[in-house]
This record gives structure tokens, C-alpha cells and sequence, in this order.
């Protein structure tokens, strides 16, 4: 009898509450009652990496969703969608990307979803070329590896958000600001370890020439054995230009990323009597429990991960 007197009041509410929301929506438009029942729903941002969809994750909040479509680890040059990716995509509020011919592959998501609106995060950025290869002279895309230009990042992610969601407005500017003043503090304490290693262990070498922002900031000198993640990587002539580039100047440690088979760069620190150093972190975030789970600990670990390694005997 309880359990028969307890539905019976369930439906009443119910059927009270929809008596309610029928005269409120009478003369509302279809859009406007979507915007009543769904006020509390979070936005779907969808970022093509981790790195960047951390940073979405940090303006945003609790206001959005923020979902990666590369995992942790995943090397995103050369990636290739999937159908899961597309339909994950075709439910998305917005999707942000690096630009400037990382994600050359993420075209091919836009042309089959052109109602998403997508935006790339890295306009307005001043960018370095690259100066061989089959890329040379093209943009390298790794701009997030400068704090400082990871500030215009962090701008472009505030406009696009506020733009789709202007009820949220003050809350976006409030978290990018806060977000922002991390970033420049965080820049200072790397620029404060660079400046412990003498100049003439500057170098660092590594696999791809992913670090030019990085080293152009902190004032380090680049080595490494190819421009880009591409189908030529790993040549006779580019192991033997690092070797003789570490013997002659008596670098002490070579590296090498994440997303790459250490392998070659282990032939390097063979040849030059290099030692090889732990693993630097640039295109893609660790898991939750490594240690570049965030944007602004990928930036920590691997700096520290260079400076002990260019300060080691």
C-alpha cells in the first residue's frame, strides 16, 4: 500500500511539474524551451590532442566538457581518424587544433562535419620556420613549447568559449586569467633553472626538432636528427651529422620523446659516448599517473629533465 501510495504521488508531481512547464513555454520558441530544460548541460569541447585539451580543460572549467581525440602517448603527426572519432566530433559544441600543419589529418574530419565550428588555436602566434627538410621554411608547429606563446593560446581558448557561451563569460575570463598567471610564473622558474647550466653545455639534442620555441626562449642551442615525425626520419647521414656535431662539442646527453622509438637516438649516444637522458615530453600529455599529466608539468619535467641532464658529468 505505501509503495501504491508513493507512485501515485511521483506521478503527481510529475504530471504538476509539466503542467508548470507548459504554461512557462506556451508562447516560447523551440530554441528558448532547449535553453530552459538543457540550461545546466555542459558544452562538448572536443581538442585533437592532449596537450591542448588540457589547456580548453583549465579555462573551462566545470562549465564544459573537455575531451581529447588522441590519447596520451598517441604521436599526432602522422594519426589517422577513425569512426569513433567521427562520430565523437559530430556531437561536439567545438573543436580546437593546433594549426599551422600539425593536424593535417583533421581536415578530414571538418569536411565530413561542417556544421562544428572549429577553431585553431595557434592564430596569432609569431611562428619560427623550419630550416630543412622536406618541411623547411614551413611554420614549426610545436608553438605551445614557449610559455609565452602558450598565453595566446590560452586568449584564443577564452574568446572561442565566450563566444559560444556568453552567460559564462566572466567565469571563462576569471579561470583563463588565473590560468594565465601560472603559465608566466612557471616560465620564470624554467628560465631560472636554464640559466644554471654553463654555456657551453647549452645544446640540446634531441630526436625531432620539436624544441625551437623552447630553446629559442630559454637560450639553448638545437641538435636534432630530423625536422618533423615524417616517413624519412632516422637516416645514415642524420645519425652521423648528430654524432659528429656531439663529439665535437662535447655534449654529455642526448634525448629523445615520448611518442618516439628511442631507438636511433640510442645509436647516437653509442657513436658519441653521449649519454642518453630520460624521456622529453612535447606532443602528447603522460596518463594521470605519469609525470606530464597536465600542460604546465609537461613544460616542468622536461626542462628539469634537460637541465639535469646537460648539468651531469
Amino acid at each position: 500500500m505505501m509503495q501504491k501510495k508513493y507512485l501515485i504521488l511521483v506521478v503527481l508531481v510529475a504530471l504538476g511539474f509539466i503542467g508548470v512547464l507548459s504554461g512557462m513555454t506556451r508562447n516560447m520558441s523551440v530554441s528558448g524551451i532547449e535553453a530552459l530544460v538543457f540550461k545546466n548541460e555542459k558544452l562538448t569541447v572536443l581538442s585533437t590532442f592532449t596537450v591542448i585539451s588540457d589547456m580548453v580543460r583549465e579555462v573551462g572549467g566545470d562549465k564544459i566538457e573537455a575531451i581529447s581525440l588522441t590519447k596520451p602517448g598517441t604521436e599526432i603527426h602522422g594519426y589517422e581518424p577513425t569512426p569513433g572519432d567521427l562520430v565523437r566530433a559530430s556531437k561536439a559544441d567545438i573543436i580546437f587544433d593546433n594549426g599551422l600543419n600539425l593536424e593535417v589529418w583533421a581536415s578530414k574530419l571538418y569536411a565530413s562535419i561542417p556544421d562544428v565550428k572549429h577553431v585553431t588555436l595557434s592564430q596569432g602566434v609569431v611562428p619560427i620556420s623550419i630550416e630543412e627538410g622536406l618541411y623547411k621554411d614551413k611554420p614549426n608547429p610545436h608553438v605551445w613549447m614557449s610559455p609565452k606563446q602558450a598565453l595566446i593560446y590560452v586568449e584564443n581558448i577564452r574568446k572561442a568559449l565566450t563566444e559560444l557561451d556568453p552567460e559564462n563569460a566572466v567565469y571563462f575570463k576569471q579561470r583563463a586569467d588565473a590560468y594565465s598567471q601560472k603559465i608566466k610564473a612557471l616560465d620564470t622558474k624554467l628560465r631560472e633553472a636554464v640559466s644554471t647550466v654553463p654555456e657551453n653545455h647549452k645544446f640540446l639534442v634531441t630526436c625531432e626538432g620539436a624544441f625551437s620555441y623552447l630553446t629559442t626562449d630559454y637560450g639553448l642551442k638545437e641538435l636534432y636528427l630530423w625536422a618533423i615525425n615524417d616517413e624519412s626520419q632516422g637516416s645514415p647521414q642524420q645519425i652521423a651529422r648528430v654524432v659528429d656535431e656531439v663529439k665535437a662539442k662535447n655534449i654529455p646527453v642526448v634525448f629523445c620523446e615520448s611518442t618516439i622509438e628511442p631507438r636511433i637516438q640510442q645509436e647516437v649516444a653509442l657513436a658519441s659516448g653521449a649519454k642518453l637522458g630520460g624521456l622529453l615530453y612535447v606532443d602528447s600529455l603522460s596518463d594521470k599517473n605519469g609525470p606530464a599529466s597536465t600542460y604546465l608539468l609537461l613544460l616542468e619535467h622536461t626542462v628539469a629533465t634537460i637541465v639535469d641532464g646537460l648539468l651531469s658529468k
